[in-house]
Order: C-alpha cells, then sequence, then structure tokens
C-alpha cells in the first residue's frame, strides 16, 4: 500500500542514505518525503512507476522506466494483427489496480488504440468495456472468467499486468480453443511465457524490468562520482509474439526479461 511505501521511505530516509530508488505509484502522496529527501541532498530517482505530471509533479531527478501510454497503444496495436478480418470486435480491458498510474495509463493506452482502430474501420462495430480485474491471479481469473461466461462474443482481453495468465487457465478448463479470444498484457513472468507456448496468449509487452533496475545504480555512481545528473530512460515497449516464447523462458525464469 502507498502507506506502506511511506513509512519505508521515512525509515531509510533516517539512515542518511545516499540515494532512493523508488516508484512513484500516487501522485501526490510521496511528494512531501521526496521534496524533503532531495532538500538533504539524496539523489532520488522514480523507478518502474512514475507520477502523472512527470517532472512538474513530483521532484524526482529522473525516471527510468516505461512509458505506459505509448506501451498499452502498442499492445493494442499489436494484438489487432490477429482480430477477425470481419464481424464486429468486442475489447475488454482489465485495470488491475484502479486509481494506480501504471494500471490506469496501460489500460488508457490500449483504450485510445480500440478507438483509432474504431475510427479506422467505421463499417465495423467496435467496442469496449473496462472492468477492476484485480491483482491476483485467482480473482482476475473469476472477474474475468464470469464476464466472458456472461459475453461469449469477447474478442479480446487485455491485462494491465500478467494475471491473464489466469484467465488462459479458465478458457483450457472450459474447453475453449487458444485464439477464440484473444489475450495480451504486460511482463514477461514464466507463466505467461508459458501460456504463450501453449497459445492462449498472442501478445505481450516486455518493459525491461532488468534495466529498470540496474541503469538507476548506474545513474547514482555516476551522480556520486563524476556529478553526472540523472536522466530520464524508457525502457521500451518491447513487443513479444508468441513464436519468441520459447527462447525467452529461461531469461524469464531468472528475472532477466
Amino acid at each position: 500500500s502507498v502507506q506502506e511505501q511511506l513509512a519505508n521511505m521515512e525509515a531509510a530516509l533516517a539512515r542518511q542514505p545516499d540515494a532512493i530508488l523508488t516508484s512513484i505509484v500516487d501522485n501526490t502522496a510521496l511528494d512531501e518525503i521526496i521534496q524533503r529527501a532531495r532538500d538533504a541532498g539524496v539523489v532520488v530517482i522514480g523507478v518502474n512507476v512514475d507520477d502523472l505530471k512527470g517532472a512538474a509533479g513530483n521532484a524526482r531527478q529522473a525516471f527510468v522506466g516505461q512509458g505506459f501510454l505509448p506501451a498499452g497503444y502498442s499492445l493494442g496495436e499489436a494484438q489487432s494483427a490477429n482480430f477477425p478480418e470481419d464481424g464486429p470486435i468486442k475489447v475488454l480491458v482489465g485495470v488491475s489496480a484502479p486509481g494506480q498510474n501504471w494500471s490506469e495509463q496501460r489500460a488508457q493506452g490500449v483504450i485510445d488504440f480500440i478507438e483509432a482502430y474504431k475510427a479506422a474501420n467505421p463499417d465495423r462495430e467496435v467496442t469496449w468495456e473496462r472492468i477492476d480485474s484485480g491483482t491476483d491471479l485467482a480473482t482476475v481469473g473469476d472477474r474475468v472468467g464470469a464476464y466472458l461466461g456472461a459475453n461469449p462474443d469477447t474478442t479480446a482481453y487485455f491485462d494491465t499486468g500478467y494475471w491473464h495468465a489466469a484467465v488462459a487457465r479458465v478458457l483450457a478448463d472450459r474447453g475453449v480453443p487458444p485464439g477464440e479470444v484473444l489475450l495480451g498484457g504486460f511482463d514477461l513472468v514464466p507463466e505467461v511465457v508459458e501460456q504463450m507456448q501453449s497459445g492462449y496468449v498472442q501478445v505481450q509487452v516486455d518493459q525491461q524490468p532488468y534495466m529498470q533496475g540496474f541503469l538507476p545504480v548506474m545513474q547514482v555512481y555516476l551522480a556520486e562520482t563524476i556529478g553526472l545528473a540523472p536522466a530520464d530512460i524508457d525502457t521500451g515497449q518491447g513487443i513479444i509474439t508468441a513464436d519468441q516464447a520459447e527462447a525467452i523462458m529461461d531469461l524469464a525464469a531468472q528475472g532477466l526479461r
């Protein structure tokens, strides 16, 4: 929770660190403590999740992570290559953590693409809905599974995390063949890669978390040793498709992809 994160940051700041690397999951709650850290000469770099206004909204010196809006848009665009050639397109977008920057922005990026696809295909019925899908595999499986049971004509489900792996399990248990409901989301955890190999997940976005851990540490070192200012780094929106799954399975299991 945000309150737990604040408590952890207070404890860290009390130890007078040289640097703090933190996700900025709330647009206001972390502003005061980050400002205090900067006033004390601590290097502060946002990692993985940033303030929606970036540097204008928070005193952090840099952000290393994914651009969530363009990543969501790229996910939708990549999955659209698998849309049926005719008939209606009905999309469900799972907002894993409503109100949190990363989830809302990823979802909005997908929605922005669906709206663009709709405008580019005026003769087709293109609709979308969003759902509070959750951040637990069992919960997501139950919630999205219930939706799909009530809406069997759903074309695609997009998750803002990796929890669509549970939806793949639900579809398999129901005897729904791979590809009948298209699935896509974020992060290359082993279970998702397995579901890509099985054919249930077609497209995934790799935000390259290894870079998000390594590069901020290097920036702190350079700031402390030779005075280089930390800089924003977009770790990318790499699209991974099922044909690449086997090659990256070992790396995903190691946490490198």
